[in-house]
Protein backbone atom coordinates (compact mmCIF):
# COMPACT_ATOMS: atom_id res chain seq x y z
CA UNK A 1 0.00 0.00 0.00
CA UNK A 2 1.38 3.35 -1.02
CA UNK A 3 0.59 6.40 1.01
CA UNK A 4 1.06 9.81 -0.56
CA UNK A 5 0.80 13.15 1.12
CA UNK A 6 -1.35 15.77 -0.54
CA UNK A 7 0.65 18.36 -2.42
CA UNK A 8 0.79 21.67 -0.68
CA UNK A 9 -0.25 24.72 -2.62
CA UNK A 10 2.73 26.78 -3.69
CA UNK A 11 3.53 29.63 -1.34
CA UNK A 12 2.14 32.92 -2.54
CA UNK A 13 4.83 35.53 -2.73
CA UNK A 14 4.56 39.23 -3.28
CA UNK A 15 5.73 40.53 -6.64
CA UNK A 16 9.33 41.70 -6.62
CA UNK A 17 9.97 45.31 -5.72
CA UNK A 18 11.45 45.76 -9.21
CA UNK A 19 8.11 44.83 -10.73
CA UNK A 20 6.40 47.34 -8.45
CA UNK A 21 8.83 50.10 -9.39
CA UNK A 22 8.65 49.31 -13.10
CA UNK A 23 4.84 49.41 -13.15
CA UNK A 24 4.84 52.50 -10.94
CA UNK A 25 7.36 54.26 -13.19
CA UNK A 26 5.29 53.50 -16.29
CA UNK A 27 2.19 54.81 -14.54
CA UNK A 28 4.11 57.90 -13.44
CA UNK A 29 5.12 58.70 -17.02
CA UNK A 30 1.54 58.12 -18.20
CA UNK A 31 0.13 60.31 -15.42
CA UNK A 32 2.63 63.10 -16.13
CA UNK A 33 1.70 63.08 -19.81
CA UNK A 34 -2.01 62.98 -18.94
CA UNK A 35 -1.86 65.93 -16.55
CA UNK A 36 0.13 67.97 -19.07
CA UNK A 37 -2.45 67.16 -21.76
CA UNK A 38 -5.29 68.06 -19.40
CA UNK A 39 -3.52 71.37 -18.68
CA UNK A 40 -3.20 72.08 -22.43
CA UNK A 41 -6.86 71.18 -22.98
CA UNK A 42 -7.96 73.32 -20.05
CA UNK A 43 -6.00 76.31 -21.29
CA UNK A 44 -7.40 75.79 -24.79
CA UNK A 45 -10.89 75.78 -23.28
CA UNK A 46 -10.16 79.09 -21.58
CA UNK A 47 -9.52 77.87 -18.05
CA UNK A 48 -6.77 79.86 -16.41
CA UNK A 49 -3.93 78.05 -14.68
CA UNK A 50 -2.80 81.24 -12.95
CA UNK A 51 -2.08 81.02 -9.25
CA UNK A 52 -1.08 84.28 -7.53
CA UNK A 53 -0.89 85.89 -10.96
CA UNK A 54 1.59 83.39 -12.44
CA UNK A 55 0.38 80.84 -14.97
CA UNK A 56 1.44 77.23 -14.43
CA UNK A 57 2.80 75.80 -17.71
CA UNK A 58 1.73 72.30 -18.78
CA UNK A 59 5.26 71.07 -18.09
CA UNK A 60 4.79 72.22 -14.48
CA UNK A 61 1.87 69.84 -14.14
CA UNK A 62 4.00 67.00 -15.49
CA UNK A 63 6.96 67.76 -13.23
CA UNK A 64 4.85 67.94 -10.08
CA UNK A 65 3.08 64.73 -11.07
CA UNK A 66 6.43 62.97 -11.38
CA UNK A 67 7.70 64.32 -8.05
CA UNK A 68 4.65 63.26 -6.08
CA UNK A 69 4.28 59.95 -7.89
CA UNK A 70 7.88 59.05 -7.05
CA UNK A 71 7.16 59.89 -3.41
CA UNK A 72 4.12 57.63 -3.71
CA UNK A 73 6.28 54.81 -5.06
CA UNK A 74 8.47 55.15 -1.99
CA UNK A 75 5.38 54.81 0.17
CA UNK A 76 4.30 51.76 -1.84
CA UNK A 77 7.69 50.10 -1.37
CA UNK A 78 7.49 50.69 2.39
CA UNK A 79 3.92 49.38 2.56
CA UNK A 80 4.94 46.33 0.52
CA UNK A 81 7.60 45.58 3.11
CA UNK A 82 5.85 46.47 6.35
CA UNK A 83 2.04 46.47 5.93
CA UNK A 84 -0.02 43.40 6.65
CA UNK A 85 -2.24 44.16 3.63
CA UNK A 86 -0.13 46.39 1.37
CA UNK A 87 -2.77 46.83 -1.35
CA UNK A 88 -5.47 47.94 1.06
CA UNK A 89 -3.04 50.20 2.91
CA UNK A 90 -1.85 51.68 -0.41
CA UNK A 91 -5.34 52.49 -1.65
CA UNK A 92 -6.46 53.97 1.66
CA UNK A 93 -3.28 56.01 2.05
CA UNK A 94 -3.22 57.36 -1.49
CA UNK A 95 -6.90 58.21 -1.60
CA UNK A 96 -6.47 60.13 1.66
CA UNK A 97 -3.37 61.88 0.30
CA UNK A 98 -5.21 62.76 -2.92
CA UNK A 99 -7.99 64.38 -0.90
CA UNK A 100 -5.39 66.22 1.21
CA UNK A 101 -3.73 67.44 -1.98
CA UNK A 102 -6.84 69.53 -2.62
CA UNK A 103 -6.12 71.74 0.41
CA UNK A 104 -3.39 73.86 -1.23
CA UNK A 105 -5.61 74.25 -4.30
CA UNK A 106 -8.51 75.45 -2.16
CA UNK A 107 -6.24 77.93 -0.39
CA UNK A 108 -4.54 79.17 -3.56
CA UNK A 109 -4.92 82.72 -4.79
CA UNK A 110 -6.85 81.68 -7.90
CA UNK A 111 -10.32 81.72 -9.40
CA UNK A 112 -12.81 79.04 -8.42
CA UNK A 113 -12.55 77.54 -11.92
CA UNK A 114 -8.78 77.32 -11.59
CA UNK A 115 -9.02 75.70 -8.17
CA UNK A 116 -11.45 73.08 -9.47
CA UNK A 117 -9.27 72.52 -12.52
CA UNK A 118 -6.18 71.97 -10.36
CA UNK A 119 -8.08 69.42 -8.27
CA UNK A 120 -9.19 67.63 -11.44
CA UNK A 121 -5.55 67.20 -12.47
CA UNK A 122 -4.83 65.58 -9.09
CA UNK A 123 -7.66 63.13 -9.67
CA UNK A 124 -6.41 62.37 -13.20
CA UNK A 125 -2.94 61.52 -11.89
CA UNK A 126 -4.33 59.48 -9.00
CA UNK A 127 -6.68 57.55 -11.30
CA UNK A 128 -3.66 56.39 -13.29
CA UNK A 129 -1.05 55.75 -10.60
CA UNK A 130 -3.10 54.30 -7.73
CA UNK A 131 -4.60 51.30 -9.57
CA UNK A 132 -1.37 50.56 -11.49
CA UNK A 133 0.61 50.32 -8.26
CA UNK A 134 -2.21 48.53 -6.39
CA UNK A 135 -2.14 45.73 -8.97
CA UNK A 136 1.50 45.08 -8.01
CA UNK A 137 0.84 44.85 -4.29
CA UNK A 138 -0.37 41.63 -2.66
Amino acid sequence: MTCTAPLAAPARTAPAVGSLLLAGSAATVAAAAATALVAVAGQAAGISTAVSGASIPPSGFAVLTVIFSVLGLGIAALLRRFARSPRVAWVRTTVALTVLSFVPDLLADATVATKVFLMVTHVVAAAIVIPAVARRLS
